[in-house]
């Protein structure tokens, strides 16, 4: 973020994470590009101790990532290194209530979250990028649910849901279904992106969407934000994705004993 963050320090360096805070515009940056920014436990624990802090003060979060991609997806090696040390999914429930824990931070925010989208969006980066208000990519951006052709169900941090709220369940089954990549001007037209640029002009279409936000009065925007999250919950009756670690357990357990066994 170069030029949004120009001469900024981070202000807070984690494991996983770097973050900048200018004045009420704090940004959270993924930084394991060498790992294509893969989701792990340690961050989305990282994510939990910045997001549930909630300094009043902030009215804007940008979640961005560091290196060519935002975020490749969840990290199919811990996956398996939680059902090495517990065959009956202990592990792969509890990092699976991390993300949606994660995902509804992003969402329930009091500060308007901004996704700002840099090459591969894969699986769960997907899903973080979708938890956010507003999300603008770069016009070479790709996304892709590749969870199915993995063995896997698309069950990591409410992401169905949301992705059929915005984009409709016809467009979404296709996508789960085929697994196929698509790329930002169709993530465009899906809402998935709501603004495609290239991507010199990242930041500034971040800065041209902060730069409103951060003069609205902090009660009235909090209280709309409250607002519209109240009101697309509405369109989500059935949202079941509560259930997601237990079936992302249920699959990932049947499967390693099938292999086992085998």
């Amino acid at each position: 973020m170069s030029a949004l963050l120009a001469g900024l320090p981070a202000d807070r360096t984690l494991k996983t994470l770097r973050t900048h805070r200018r004045g009420p515009l704090l940004a959270i940056e993924l930084n394991v590009p060498e790992q294509g920014n893969a989701v792990t436990d340690a961050m989305l624990d990282d994510l939990l101790t910045v997001l549930d802090e909630q300094d009043p003060a902030v009215r804007v979060v940008v979640l961005a990532a560091a290196g060519d991609d935002f975020c490749l997806g969840g990290d199919r090696a811990e996956f398996a290194e939680h059902l090495a040390h517990d065959p009956t999914g202990g592990g792969i429930r509890a990092s699976g209530t991390r993300a949606r824990r994660v995902c509804d931070a992003l969402t329930s925010h009091p500060a308007v979250t901004i996704a700002r989208v840099q090459g591969k969006a894969i699986g769960a980066g997907l899903a973080l990028a979708l938890a956010c208000d507003l999300r603008v990519g770069a016009d070479t951006a790709t996304f892709r649910l590749p969870e199915l052709a993995l063995g896997l169900p698309a069950a990591w941090g409410g992401l169905l849901p949301r992705l059929i709220s915005e984009a409709g369940a016809a467009r979404v089954r296709e996508l789960v279904l085929t697994g196929r990549s698509f790329g930002a001007h169709e993530a465009q037209h899906l809402s998935v992106l709501q603004k495609v640029v290239p991507e010199a002009d990242l930041d500034a279409a971040v800065t041209d969407w902060a730069k409103p936000v951060l003069r609205r009065p902090a009660p009235a925007l909090r209280v709309t934000k409250a607002l519209l999250n109240s009101l697309t919950a509405s369109t989500r009756l059935a949202d079941a994705s509560v259930l997601d670690p237990e079936l992302m357990a249920a699959v990932l357990t049947e499967t390693h004993h099938a292999r086992t066994v085998g």
